[in-house]
């Protein structure tokens, strides 16, 4: 615990208050069990996507039940957990590897693609009633969470090909208490929370579609900043 503390990640600008201040201390002790107990990080990120996947095809498949959505949500946080996890064992063991990274960025890839896939076939399946438009929700929050995912990761590439280069560390912003906790609503890990709502749709729905908003409105938001980032870059390769 002690090498793990000073062997941590800074937190990208922007990390919502779950993911950095909740999941990243629960994934720091499942790093430490997981290094004790000689496992590698790829291991770690196998086990991260049997968790997460366990719950995605109970999201999709199992009825509503009261206990449905604690089911859910356990194995999401759990899988998050664990994809934290992996990367502060491949710190511990002196680094990772760029198979491990593309391993953990491929499962972090399906994983977004499919979410919100289970919620629109569980609203098929198990919601009578259900107007279809409503059906437009979770197919439009799969848009802006995976354009999401590949924004960040695209821009964060381009910062270390602009490293690379020789021109030095691409300038970032601050990680604030205050910038984390307004970003809340794009929390994976509070995503995953929501689901614990499941045996009551409608008011799944309304947190589910707020939330859908709220990422849209950050994505866009957070396209034209990353583009202007990249663009002072090109400024700076420039001369």
């Amino acid at each position: 615990m002690g090498r793990l503390a000073s062997a941590q990640k800074r937190a990208a600008p922007g990390s919502p208050a779950y993911s950095v201040y909740v999941n990243r201390r629960i994934g720091k002790y499942l790093a430490a069990w997981a290094y004790r107990a000689g496992l590698t990080p790829n291991a770690v990120t196998a086990i991260s996507a049997v968790f997460t996947f366990s719950g995605i095809v109970v999201l999709a498949l199992a009825p509503l039940e009261w206990f449905t959505g604690l089911v859910v949500a356990a194995l999401l946080v759990v899988g998050y957990a664990f994809d934290s996890a992996d990367g502060q064992v491949a710190r511990l063991r002196g680094g990772g590897s760029l198979a491990g990274e593309w391993l953990d960025h491929v499962v972090d890839a399906v994983k977004i693609a499919t979410l919100h896939v289970a919620v629109l076939v569980t609203l098929f399946l198990h919601v009578e009633a259900l107007p279809t438009a409503v059906l437009l929700i979770p197919l439009g929050y799969s848009v802006v969470a995976t354009v999401s995912f590949f924004a960040f990761i695209l821009s964060d590439q381009l910062r270390s090909v602009y490293a690379s280069r020789g021109f030095g560390r691409a300038p970032r912003g601050e990680s604030t208490i205050i910038r984390s906790l307004m970003v809340v609503p794009t929390d994976y890990g509070v995503l995953c929370l929501v689901f614990v709502l499941l045996a009551a749709p409608a008011v799944f729905l309304v947190v589910y579609a707020l939330m859908f908003l709220a990422n849209a409105g950050y994505l866009v938001l957070a396209s034209h900043k990353w583009f202007r980032d990249m663009g002072r870059l090109d400024e700076r390769t420039a001369h």
